[in-house]
């Protein structure tokens, strides 16, 4: 996808909503238009986070007066479901028992507790549960489909379980021998469940690709729902989408 493209569709996803509404007027699918939404919320909820939870102690005495967790959520702009982490952890609750309630509503202490998380569970997209579980099984199938494609073309590795005690940092598959890929001897892969723009690329190769390029040689990331172009220069590590698996020929 072109930058500019990139940037034009998510531009007008605003909301949830929008993910249906586009793929009926556009060439694109919901689950590639979920990928950028889902991208785009995340982004932002990070580098507000902080700034946020700067005011738990005020959005905690909205909450105790009676406004609800989702309505407080609405009116700043932010996912439900973080925020009600950022208030609940001036009840006392961690972290770890905020997922349990929201995993078991029944273990919610009081009735309004389970009711508020009940509704942000429903309205929030990206941190319910339900939201966490699709971002999941997306990276599961992707890394499912590119073991199965090592396999059926009988090419050996390691993958990033087998490797976790050997080395400070591990990508999902570490190949026995290299393979040749577009000219490019190639010694592992990398899946992402996710599309890659400019700052996922940018983020990634910090934070993953170079210190595997460093550690294993030239190397492979499989954006599963495709990639910008022009992507930013990567020298050793080849970028591809999940066509690759179809187009490859030894």
């Amino acid at each position: 996808m072109l930058l500019k493209e990139h940037r034009k569709i998510s531009n007008r996803l605003k909301k949830y909503s929008d993910i249906e509404r586009l793929s009926k007027t556009t060439k694109y699918e919901e689950d590639l238009l979920l990928v950028l939404y889902t991208q785009k919320v995340v982004r932002k909820a990070t580098a507000r986070f902080y700034k946020v939870k700067s005011r738990s102690q005020a959005l905690h005495r909205l909450w105790k007066n009676g406004k609800s967790i989702y309505a407080i959520a609405k009116h700043i702009d932010f996912p439900p479901v973080l925020l009600g982490l950022i208030i609940l952890s001036e009840e006392g609750i961690s972290r770890k028992m905020y997922r349990n309630f929201l995993n078991d509503l029944d273990r919610a202490p009081t009735p309004r507790l389970k009711r508020e998380l009940a509704q942000v569970a429903k309205k929030d997209h990206i941190y319910s549960p339900e939201g966490y579980d699709i971002q999941t099984e997306r990276g599961r199938k992707s890394e499912l489909a590119i073991n199965d494609w090592l396999r059926e073309h009988g090419v050996k590795f390691r993958i990033e379980a087998e490797l976790r005690n050997q080395y400070p940092k591990t990508p999902d598959f570490l190949l026995d021998k290299p393979i040749n890929v577009r000219g490019t001897d190639i010694s592992w892969i990398e899946s992402k469940g996710t599309f890659g723009d400019t700052h996922e690329i940018q983020k990634n190769l910090r934070s993953q690709l170079q210190p595997y390029r460093e550690m294993f040689g030239c190397g492979m990331v499989i954006y599963w729902y495709g990639f910008i172009t022009p992507s930013p220069l990567t020298d050793g590590i080849l970028i591809e989408s999940k066509e690759f698996l179809n187009e490859w020929e030894e």
